[in-house]
């Protein structure tokens, strides 16, 4: 399958020049501009490149720790399940926890409660003692 380099790349550039900062937070997910990107690196989808993130770390008012979201049943030390209490099926995938700029976020889809949320800090824990 043809990736859409050139396409997310304009994108990309809008996203840097033209999209305000939001407020965010730790806990909570929602719906982001990854983009396309390199090999079996998770890709967003659409015309916006998006795909559900994890607000992992915030570190200040501008960058954070985010995990992409999967609704594939994955299971092992590199998914973990996420519940945003609508009864759907997620994983967070762990292992592909990146750094990005909240320009790349767009809409809140929700938040996870503090006892998913100490789950998956024990996954991301687990797989840095790999």
């Amino acid at each position: 399958m043809q990736k859409e380099f050139q396409n997310w790349h304009k994108k990309k550039e809008n996203i840097d020049y033209e999209k305000e900062r939001v407020f965010f937070h730790e806990r909570e997910v929602w719906w982001c501009s990854l983009g396309v990107n390199v090999g079996y690196e998770q890709d967003g989808k659409g015309d916006r490149f998006v795909r559900p993130v994890l607000v992992f770390k915030k570190f200040n008012k501008e960058i954070f720790w985010g995990i992409p979201i999967t609704m594939a049943d994955k299971t092992g030390k590199f998914y973990s399940p996420i519940n945003l209490k609508d009864n759907k099926k997620r994983c967070a995938i762990v292992s592909q926890i990146r750094l990005l700029d909240c320009k790349r976020l767009l809409d809140k889809i929700g938040f996870i409660n503090e006892e998913n949320y100490t789950e998956i800090q024990k996954a991301v824990i687990d797989l840095c003692r790999l």
